[in-house]
This record gives structure tokens, C-alpha cells and sequence, in this order.
């Protein structure tokens, strides 16, 4: 029912989805970061009828496109949890640090929070807060497929930076354990950045969040 193609943006190499539910052609973009005509080419190409955005965090490189995207097709922003309001609000004056253009700052038209769903078409997402790389981070769930969006809390052999402002390692830490591993072994994920892996590849191999390293700390 759901299917999904991966457009890299930006110089960062963010991973936008194009997901979309193969029924009735309803789709949604998360994290659209920037590069909007390659993902809006992507969408045409699969003759997708686009219905929201989907944001997993405030950074630049995942929110920065949404804004264009809103205006010309006239979708609503949905996430990520409002502790990333600060985020969102400063992603013009990031972008210029980084020396990137055409990023602009957004407002979402509903923040999500734990336990809250996402539909279209006929798939349904289920959204986790889970907060460490940013504090209004959230996680996308589709049970059906067994697949998870998880911007940039953890990617394969890797976990989310947690060095900047309002990051904390031990939340992060907490996130994957209580909030992501729970949803089992056999889930795909889909990182923000890199290629995709399953949570039970990560809990033998990821040298952050290893069953083994974990039992080590």
C-alpha cells in the first residue's frame, strides 16, 4: 500500500521521502529540505497527488524547502513537536552560515506530539516524540510495512549529533532505546542522512547503541 522514493537535497545530502500510498495516489514529502523542483519532478514523475509535509526536526537541510513547497501548492506543514519552534524560526540565518540559498524559515500548520497519527490515502503513520538531536524531534511509524522515518536520530552504524543548542546526549540515548527499539527488530528505517538499515542491525552493530555497548556503560 505505502510506497517511498528517496530524493537527496542539498549539499548536506539530506533524505527527503516522496511516500505515497499506491490505492489512491495520496502522498506526502518528509522533510522536504531544499531542492524542491528535483523533489516536485519526483512527485510528477510517479503521478502523485502531494496532500502534506511532513517534518521530522527544524534543521535546515530537512525544513528548509517546506516553505516554497507550501506556497506553490497550497499544503500544510504538520510537524515536527513545537520544542523545535527555535529551529524552524532560524533556518534562514543557518542556511546563510552554511553559505546555501533559498531556504526559508517556516511555521507548521500542526505541531505533532506523542501518540498522534498522520493519514493519507489509506495509509496511516504513527508519530514518536523522541527528542536528543533536537528536543522537538519525531519519529514516523508505518506498521503495515514495518518502516520508520527517523530523520536524524539514529543512521546506519551511527546516532544524531547532540551538540547543538538544546541537544543531550542521555535524551537521544533514551529515544532509540524506549521509543525505537520496542517497535522491533525487523523495522526498516529511514535515516536522514546515508543509507537505510534495520533496528536489529544497529542493536548488534551500531557502535553507539549496541545492545553490547549499552550493557558496557
Amino acid at each position: 500500500m505505502m510506497k517511498a522514493q528517496l530524493v537527496p537535497v542539498t549539499p548536506l545530502q539530506q533524505n527527503c521521502s516522496v511516500v505515497w500510498c499506491d490505492e489512491t495516489m495520496e502522498g506526502v514529502l518528509v522533510d522536504p529540505g531544499g531542492d524542491v523542483d528535483q523533489i516536485l519532478e519526483v512527485v510528477k514523475e510517479h503521478g502523485i497527488t502531494l496532500v502534506k509535509l511532513l517534518l521530522t526536526h527544524g534543521h535546515l537541510d530537512h525544513a528548509g524547502g517546506a516553505a516554497d513547497i507550501k506556497e506553490k501548492l497550497g499544503l500544510p506543514i504538520i510537524g515536527p513537536h513545537r520544542d523545535d519552534k527555535f529551529w524552524l524560526d532560524q533556518i534562514e540565518d543557518h542556511a546563510a552560515q552554511y553559505g546555501l540559498s533559498g531556504l526559508r524559515n517556516c511555521t507548521p500548520d500542526q505541531w505533532l506530539d506523542e501518540g498522534d497519527t498522520v493519514t493519507f490515502g489509506n495509509v496511516t503513520l504513527s508519530v514518536y516524540h523522541c527528542p536528543g538531536h533536537t528536543p522537538g524531534h519525531i519519529v514516523f511509524y508505518e506498521r503495515d510495512k514495518d518502516v520508520a522515518f527517523v530523520g536524524d536520530v539514529i543512521f546506519k552504524g551511527s546516532i544524531g549529533r547532540t551538540d547543538f543548542p538544546r541537544g543531550n546526549h542521555s535524551d537521544l540515548i533514551a529515544s532509540i532505546t524506549t521509543k525505537l527499539w520496542p517497535l522491533g527488530n525487523t523495522v526498516t528505517f529511514v535515516p536522514g542522512h546515508g543509507p537505510l538499515s534495520t533496528f536489529g542491525i544497529e542493536r548488534a552493530t551500531n557502535p553507539f547503541v549496541s545492545d553490547k555497548v549499552l550493557a558496557e556503560t
